[in-house]
């Protein structure tokens, strides 16, 4: 079955160029936001689109997603608030893929089963979930696959060849290539070294791969992509959201939660603008 995610990677590679995948968590700074920011990405230029879950422990993520995923929850996102986005979503735009992204406890929390049946309807194409590997496959990698998602799994620059079959053995989608060691946002990655270490996997990749990278200049992540023509790049829009300025009084109602300035700043600094938005005030950006 081709989902559409392995359609998007056609196109793309009939393009010959690679994709470009954002991820923002969903619920931040609130539905309604978020949800604005979601259905601006595509026109932004995103081709596949990853929505974070939130999760009180993202023992994984570095401080930008810790704080985004607080900023959802406290403003009551829940995992079923979060496929409600994706089926909201899915309402004007049947072919951009989303990718959930996240933990396994609040999907055991709600119930395998019911979040697979009901993560499908919604719309949802593919899970990316950072704590479970492949010796736990039977939990929800094989259900997913099963229940027609891709499931994407991570390799890291310790991910030798002893181990790298066992990564890819039911992967689907893509395979996504952690650039650096240690949490999300710790570091950025060396192109010089990610294109070393990528070099000897390629012929092991039967499917399309996603390098995360961490470069907010555009000429940076192109660097990247040409040490990993592969792979797809990935930019935290999430990061550009905790910065925005929250200023009050009848003359900025469009700067408020839910108003449009921050969806189309966020968008921009997403595809690697670097012009402001043209209207005052003035964003504050880096």
């Amino acid at each position: 079955m081709t989902t559409r995610i392995d359609a998007r990677f056609a196109e793309l590679k009939k393009e010959g160029r690679s994709a470009f995948i954002t991820f923002l968590m969903a619920g931040d700074p609130d539905p309604k936001t978020s949800l604005d920011i979601i259905r601006a990405l595509p026109k932004a230029g995103a081709d596949i689109i990853e929505i974070g879950m939130p999760f009180t422990d993202p023992m994984a993520d570095g401080p930008a997603i810790q704080a985004a995923g607080l900023r959802a929850l406290k403003a009551g996102m829940t995992l079923k608030k979060t496929l409600e986005l994706v089926r909201a979503f899915r309402a004007g735009d049947n072919t951009t893929p989303l990718v959930l992204m996240g933990y396994y406890n609040p999907i055991y929390i709600y119930g395998v089963d019911r979040f697979l049946v009901d993560a499908k309807s919604a719309g949802v194409d593919g899970l990316i979930i950072v704590d479970l590997p492949p010796e736990e496959d039977t939990e929800l990698c094989l259900p997913a696959m099963k229940a027609g998602l891709n499931f994407i799994r991570l390799a890291t620059p310790t991910t030798d060849d002893r181990r790298l079959p066992a990564v890819l053995a039911n992967t689907s989608g893509f395979v996504y290539y952690v650039s650096i060691t240690g949490i999300t946002g710790s570091a950025s990655a060396d192109s010089a070294a990610v294109g070393e270490a990528v070099a000897p996997h390629q012929a092991a990749y039967k499917i399309a791969g996603l390098c995360r990278l961490r470069h907010p200049h555009p000429r940076r992540r192109a660097r990247h992509r040409r040490k990993c023509q592969w792979c797809g790049g990935r930019h935290r829009a999430g990061r550009c959201l905790a910065r925005q300025p929250r200023r009050r009084g009848p003359r900025d109602r469009q700067n408020r939660p839910g108003g449009g300035r921050p969806c189309r700043f966020i968008s921009a600094r997403a595809c690697g603008e670097q012009n402001r938005p043209p209207n005052k005030p003035q964003l504050r950006g880096r």
